[in-house]
């Protein structure tokens, strides 16, 4: 196992990202899921100059991106986004595309639960045979129920993926797994060979550490499994606006390189964006928990 880091919770240019990472002593980048958005040769260039790689990317569900949408224009439209996603992780020269099916923070469905099923089984087949072609696994990531009516335990998540093809993989994360699993130590066990990925946050969404999520048996249960990919950090740190707040220095007011879009999909998450200073403790104390159980 190697530690890994998403990079969407921060809005900032992609060499301040890395040159954080490489500080940190993380292995890899789980870049966002915004093709357009990189420069796919200078990104490359920049881990390499920083002694990193591309373990993939993450699809940002937000606006009309959706799988699983009752329009066929829309769904096709989302297809072809997944896709191209796939395409930047072959140009950044990765490994896996985590991919979310419906639309983050939707929670109520467009048609009947057999049409919706047929419509994700659809789109991730075809998604699947273009990452099969380019060499990119693809993972099913479960959310929770507050953000998603659709793919929210393990169990569905492998479910589709079973249904989409052999080589089609599962993606867990720490954070939501201790909200909808009874036992989230044998949803991974569960899950098994087909786990893909694996993002971490503690229980309360901040850094590793900082929560009580048991941390040694967690990642012992990974490795029982044979798990040998990417501990990908997503942490959200809630932002406390009340004179309880523990974090005084952890708001940033001056946003940089962030669209209203993106903006919107943080504060979603019950965020904002956050300061370097904050964001950086942040990451160095997710290392600190982490890599001596993985090392």
């Amino acid at each position: 196992m190697h530690l890994s880091m998403h990079n969407w919770m921060r809005a900032e240019p992609i060499e301040v990202t890395i040159r954080r990472l490489a500080k940190y002593g993380y292995e890899s980048i789980e870049i966002s899921g915004e093709p357009r958005q990189y420069d796919t040769k200078a990104v490359r260039r920049l881990l390499k100059e920083h002694g990193l790689r591309c373990w993939g990317s993450v699809t940002l569900m937000l606006g009309d991106r959706n799988l699983v949408a009752a329009d066929e224009a829309q769904r096709a439209r989302t297809v072809q986004y997944v896709k191209d996603c796939v395409t930047m992780v072959k140009e950044l020269e990765g490994y896996e595309v985590t991919i979310v099916p419906g639309t983050v923070g939707k929670i109520v469905p467009d048609s009947t639960p057999e049409n919706e099923w047929q419509w994700a089984v659809e789109s991730m087949r075809e998604i699947y045979a273009h990452a099969q072609k380019e060499g990119v696994r693809l993972a099913v990531e479960a959310i929770n129920r507050f953000e998603t009516y659709f793919i929210f335990r393990g169990a569905q998540a492998l479910a589709l993926a079973e249904a989409t093809g052999p080589d089609c993989g599962v993606c867990l994360d720490a954070f939501h797994i201790n909200i909808e699993e009874a036992d989230p130590y044998e949803t991974i066990r569960q899950v098994g060979s087909r786990l893909v990925d694996f993002h971490v946050a503690d229980t309360n969404r901040m850094a590793a550490g900082m929560g009580h999520w048991d941390w040694p048996r967690l990642v012992g249960t990974l490795k029982e499994i044979g798990y040998d990919g990417a501990l990908t950090v997503e942490f959200v740190a809630p932002i406390d606006r009340t004179p309880a707040n523990p974090f005084p220095n952890a708001l940033e007011t001056n946003f940089v390189d962030i669209s209203p879009e993106q903006l919107k999909f943080i504060q979603d998450h019950g965020s904002s964006t956050l300061t370097d200073e904050f964001y950086s403790w942040l990451v160095e104390e997710t290392a600190k928990t982490l890599m001596p159980l993985i090392r």
